[in-house]
């Protein structure tokens, strides 16, 4: 039920307006915010309930008349009677003349009535709050209220790891501290020698990354899967922090099989297994059928627990497919990475669908790319699974203002997962959640 949500969409009106310009005081958005909460509370206890108290409250951005609201409250905690609630209101149309009211101006032509879809709305506020239904005012069955999700496929061995503590515990943040295609043209952060990819695990370490997505670089700066090159930088790592390394065997775009399985010399205790061929960009990444089992032999040859990454939802039936031949054997992690041009886009349904196929034991995270980075990986922490950033997939902190390394994009992760009751699991606890230890 983590992850249930409710939806509203209000247009503020005159009366709404409580300042000069038109302007929409906070405590109208946090009305909504109660509105909403009731009607997820109805969906999920068949009862208004109460709201208790709010955690956090942040207001982003005016309001004025002839703005719509979309609203959203989202559950992201439950305990016997304390339903605990994500909200977040955005601005999705705006008359036009109130672009221009906090200068006093109009619109050049704009009637009184124009009015902008904004094509990315505008988040106006967020808050985290706290509401709660009496046991025994709880009266009907909470599946009368909420549409479930398939359950997923029967599990395929024991866990170690319970999947309550899984799904609602610590959370596994991964940082992407270096990737295949990036240069320093993009951002001049970029590690590339063993030091400097070292000290940035460190940072991340620090930040609350407990693994870490690795590819390394040539002297010249070019991608290279040399078993050599790696074993340089993975012992630089390692005597810099003890998080989980975790190579890519997916390399760059024409690597042979043998190239890119390279790093699995080095013996890592992760390493990413890819499910399937994608277009990637104007590339084509290709993942034969025979090709994936190869690499599966090997990563399995090497003792490491292969991260099955899932760039469409056939990669996972792919995925499963080679756990029922024996291919990979548990415990499963899966990786959906979205929001690359070519594949599956960086959306909710698709989070939602593609982690209702996940066995139940198996534990499951989100990469995204650019933008989509941070609203797709705190999508996936508030459903229960864990997260990767760093600048392999995104290289700003926000709009146009590079992050000085990924590590800062790991605090701000870490410190979102703490809002919502998460805290991001250090390697030795990630470890015991991954259950490497079985291997």
């Amino acid at each position: 039920m983590i992850g249930t949500s409710a939806l509203l969409r209000m247009r503020m009106s005159a009366h709404d307006a409580h300042y000069g310009g038109q302007l929409v005081d906070g405590a109208r958005v946090l009305a909504l915010f109660g509105d909403a909460a009731t009607e997820l509370l109805v969906r999920l206890d068949g009862d208004e309930g109460l709201f208790r108290a709010y955690e956090s409250v942040e207001f982003l951005a005016p309001v004025f008349a002839g703005d719509f609201l979309e609203v959203s409250a989202e559950l992201v905690g439950m305990g016997n009677t304390s339903r605990k609630l994500r909200f977040e209101a955005r601005k999705v149309i705006t008359a036009a003349r109130t672009q221009f009211a906090t200068a006093d101006l109009e619109a050049p032509g704009a009637a009184e009535s124009s009015a902008d879809l904004l094509l990315e709305p505008i988040v106006v506020a967020r808050a985290i709050g706290t509401c709660v239904v009496p046991k025994h005012l709880q009266r009907k069955p909470r599946e009368l209220y909420l549409p479930g999700l398939p359950a997923g496929p029967a599990p395929t061995s024991s866990a170690i790891v319970t999947p309550e503590e899984t799904h609602h515990g610590d959370v596994v943040l991964t940082a992407a501290i270096v990737g295949a295609e990036l240069t320093r043209d993009a951002t001049p952060y970029l590690p590339l020698s063993a030091q400097d990819v070292a000290d940035e695990a460190a940072r991340c370490r620090e930040a609350g990354a407990a693994v870490l997505h690795l590819h390394v670089r040539a002297d010249d700066g070019r991608n290279t899967q040399s078993a050599a090159r790696y074993a340089e930088v993975i012992d630089a790592i390692r005597r810099k922090c003890d998080c989980i390394i975790q190579p890519s065997t997916g390399g760059a775009v024409g690597m042979s099989i043998d190239e890119r399985v390279g790093p699995l010399a080095c013996q890592p205790e992760m390493a990413t297994l890819n499910c399937g061929t994608i277009n990637f960009g104007d590339d084509v990444f290709v993942n034969s059928r025979p090709d994936i089992r190869r690499i599966a032999a090997r990563i399995r040859a090497a003792r490491a627990t292969p991260e099955l990454e899932c760039y469409e939802v056939g990669h996972i039936d792919e995925a499963l497919a080679l756990v029922a031949e024996g291919a990979v054997v548990p415990p499963l992690h899966f990786q959906f990475v979205l929001g690359v041009k070519g594949a599956m886009a960086a959306r909710e349904d698709a989070v939602q669908y593609m982690r209702s196929l996940v066995p139940r034991e198996a534990t499951w995270g989100v990469a995204a790319v650019g933008q989509w980075q941070q609203p797709m990986t705190e999508l996936a922490m508030r459903l229960g699974g864990h997260a990767r950033v760093g600048l392999e997939d995104n290289i700003f902190l926000s709009k146009g203002v590079l992050s000085e390394g990924s590590a800062p994009l790991v605090a701000r992760a870490a410190s979102y997962a703490r809002s919502i009751g998460r805290e991001p699991a250090d390697p030795a606890r990630a470890r015991k959640l991954l259950q490497l230890a079985s291997r």
